[in-house]
């Protein structure tokens, strides 16, 4: 008997390099914006050895041989800027807020979420992923995400540079992310996701603190997308983060099997990969191929992402 869904064309996603903290958000919000335009068509991703590093590869019911990359591209372009207007993206420049202000913000997501309203339950979903009121810092602000990198110093905002990441993200940002090279042509606004944004004096022949941001626009706006599957949670009287440990080092896996969101979800909360040295029999049992980690530092006033290395 034939294997239906071997016969489906895939897309390898050449321009994203596992082991870089931002290209594997950007193919985790790749996976999570094609499962929302396309609810009846499943799509399933895994990861594969090309041109020398872990690449995602996308598989989808009812895609038509060469044309697939091309469906790809403008249901992701289409779906994206149906979600620029996101009230997630816009209730706050930033996510150094008191706690009343951040619950009305996540009830008002809740409660239109439950109307069955679809761009509320984005909203929602953004809700549990960026903070929680339960959870307060020293200075009276509501605990968030360890995927915060900014927080308004030199006008860089966390929650500002995503609306304007989804007003001004195109079909050709996130071509060049996905099918080429990146070229890092593009500018600001970069969530500092990415190793390179870490830009220290030491070990540099000149300092590189004024030059011009480069980044990939189409990366930084999927990689928005991936942190819903990524949520928060209060742990005692402190928020964590999936997939981060208390000391501050982010673990994600890489696999082989053909996973839908749902599956991936699950994953990417397994409590093995947070181990110190992760058993790798377990995890290849659940079809986990490659285990990387990476730390994320406080540099002055922003926070940036170091190399990721296998674990």
């Amino acid at each position: 008997m034939n294997d239906k869904n071997s016969e489906q064309p895939e897309v390898v996603l050449r321009g994203l390099d596992g082991s870089n903290p931002l290209a594997f958000l950007a193919a985790l919000g790749t996976l999570r914006t094609l499962a929302a335009a396309w609810p009846e068509r499943p799509v399933r991703m895994a990861w594969r050895v090309d041109t020398g590093a872990w690449r995602p590869v996308l598989k989808c019911e009812g895609w038509a041989g060469d044309d697939a990359a091309d469906e790809l591209l403008d249901t992701l372009a289409g779906q994206l800027a149906r979600g620029a207007g996101s009230e997630a993206f816009s209730f706050t420049p930033d996510l150094k807020l008191m706690p009343a202000a951040f619950r009305a913000f996540a009830l008002a997501a809740r409660d239109s979420a439950l109307s069955g309203d679809s761009p509320s339950q984005n909203d929602a979903a953004f809700a549990a992923a960026f903070a929680c009121e339960g959870c307060i810092n020293k200075d009276g602000t509501v605990q968030d995400t360890a995927f915060r990198t900014l927080s308004g110093a030199g006008h860089q905002h966390f929650v500002g540079s995503m609306e304007e990441l989804a007003r001004c993200t195109d079909r050709e940002h996130l071509r060049r992310t996905l099918l080429a090279g990146w070229d890092y042509k593009d500018g600001k606004p970069s969530l500092r996701f990415d190793p390179v944004d870490d830009r220290r004096y030491a070990l540099r022949w000149s300092d590189p603190s004024g030059d011009a941001t480069r980044t990939m626009r189409g990366a930084n706006r999927l990689a928005v997308e991936a942190l819903p599957l990524l949520p928060t949670c209060p742990v005692g009287q402190r928020l964590a983060t999936t997939g981060f440990n208390v000391s501050k080092f982010w673990t994600w896996p890489i696999w082989e099997p053909w996973l839908s969101l749902d599956v991936t979800r699950t994953l990417l909360a397994l409590e093995e990969l947070q181990s110190e040295i992760p058993n790798r029999a377990a995890l290849l049992a659940r079809g986990v191929r490659e285990v990387f980690r990476c730390e994320r530092i406080t540099v002055g006033k922003f926070r940036n992402f170091t190399p990721a290395a296998a674990v």
